[in-house]
C-alpha cells in the first residue's frame, strides 16, 4: 500500500513594525524543525507585510517580506505578529480589510503577542475566545470595551488562534503540530528545542502574585490581587481589610512589615503603573486616563504621575513616541 506524503501547509506571518524576534522565532522554528524531523516539507513559512516591504523588529533586524494581498490567500493560517504600541503599526489601515477578506475566504487567522489587538480592530474577535500579551490587555479593553481577553498562554477558538507571545508560541505550535501529526511527533519537535515542559493553554502568562510582590501572606495576596482588578474604582482600606478578613490596623502592619510600603502608596503605584501602560499604548486623553485609573481629575492624575515617575504624563507620552 502506497501512502502519499502529507501536503505542505503554508503559514504566513504578518510582521508589524517593532515586532519581537523572540515571538516570531518561537512560532516559526517549531515548523522548521517539524520539516527536518519528518524529512518532508510539512510546513512552509512566509514572512508577510501589507505592501511587501521589509519590516524592522524591535531589535533593529529587518525581515524581508512578501505582499500579504498577493500571498495570503494561499496560506493555511495567517498570524499577525506585533509588539510595541498601536501607534507603531503604520500599516494597520491597509491591513485590516486584507485580514477580513482572508477570513471570508476561509484562511485561519491568528494573533501573536499584541497581534490580537489588530484582529480586534478588524472585527475578527467579536464573539470569540482569545488572549493577548498581558501588557497590552488594558489598552485592548479600553479600545474595545465589548471584548474580554483571557489571561492564557494561547487560545484556539475554531479558525481564530491567539497567543500571548514571548516563548508561549512554542506551546502553541506544540498543540498545532500535535493536532496534525500526533502528540508523539510534536513531543519530538519540542524536545528538539529542549522544550521539555510544554505548558497548558490556560497556564498563566505572568509569575504568580506571590512571586511578583515577594510575599506569601494570604491576606496580603488577596488584597494585592484585588487592587490589580479594581483600578478604575478603587476600594477603600476598610473594604479591603474586610475582604482579607483582617482589621484595617492589622492590614497596615502587613503592608509595612512584608512590603515596606503603606497600603495607599502601594495601591497608587499599581494604578499609576497601569496608567503608564495605557499612556504608552492607547490614544486616551489625560482626562480619560484619570477616569480609567480612579483619579478624580486630570490635574490630580498628572501630579501623582509626576511624583511617581519624575515626569508629567504629556512628557512621558512624547518621549515614548520619540523613541
Amino acid at each position: 500500500m502506497i501512502v502519499s506524503a502529507p501536503t505542505t501547509q503554508r503559514y504566513g506571518f504578518v510582521l508589524m513594525p517593532n515586532f519581537a524576534l523572540m515571538s516570531f522565532a518561537s512560532a516559526t522554528e517549531p515548523l522548521r524543525a517539524a520539516n527536518l524531523i519528518a524529512q518532508t516539507p510539512l510546513y512552509e513559512v512566509r514572512s508577510l507585510s501589507a505592501g511587501g516591504l521589509p519590516v524592522q523588529s524591535s531589535s533593529g533586524f529587518a525581515v524581508p517580506c512578501d505582499d500579504l494581498a498577493r500571498e495570503g490567500v494561499f496560506c493555511h493560517t495567517v498570524f499577525v505578529v506585533a509588539g510595541g504600541n498601536p501607534e507603531d503599526w503604520s500599516e494597520t489601515s491597509a491591513l485590516l480589510p486584507l485580514l477580513r477578506r482572508l477570513a471570508r475566504q476561509g484562511v485561519r487567522i491568528g494573533g501573536i503577542s499584541s497581534g490580537s489587538f489588530i484582529l480586534a480592530a478588524a472585527g475578527l474577535l467579536d464573539g470569540r475566545d482569545f488572549t493577548i500579551h498581558w501588557e497590552h490587555a488594558p489598552a485592548l479593553r479600553e479600545a474595545f470595551p465589548h471584548l474580554s481577553p483571557r489571561q492564557a498562554r494561547y487560545v484556539i477558538d475554531g479558525d481564530r488562534v491567539t497567543c500571548g507571545g514571548g516563548v508561549a508560541p512554542l506551546d502553541l505550535m506544540h498543540a498545532v503540530i500535535a493536532s496534525r501529526m500526533g502528540s508523539a511527533f510534536a513531543r519530538r519537535v519540542s524536545d528538539w528545542y529542549l522544550h521539555t515542559a510544554v505548558a497548558e493553554p490556560t497556564a498563566p502568562q505572568r509569575g504568580s502574585s506571590s512571586e511578583r510582590y515577594g510575599t506569601h501572606h494570604p491576606a496580603l495576596i488577596t488584597v494585592l490581587e484585588k487592587m490589580e482588578t479594581s483600578i478604575e474604582q478603587p476600594l477603600d482600606r476598610l473594604s479591603m481589610a474586610r475582604l482579607a478578613g483582617v482589621s484595617p490596623r492589622h492590614l497596615d502592619r502587613l503592608f509595612a512589615e512584608h512590603l515596606g510600603i503603606s497600603f495607599l502608596a502601594c495601591y497608587r503605584k499599581i494604578r499609576l503603573d497601569h496608567a503608564r501602560r495605557l499612556l504608552e499604548q492607547s490614544p486616551l486623553s489625560l482626562s480619560e486616563l484619570a477616569f480609567a485609573t480612579g483619579f478624580s481629575s486630570a490635574s490630580h492624575f498628572s501630579r501623582a504621575f509626576k511624583e511617581q515617575f519624575g515626569v508629567t504624563p504629556k512628557s512621558a507620552r512624547a518621549s515614548k513616541r520619540a523613541r
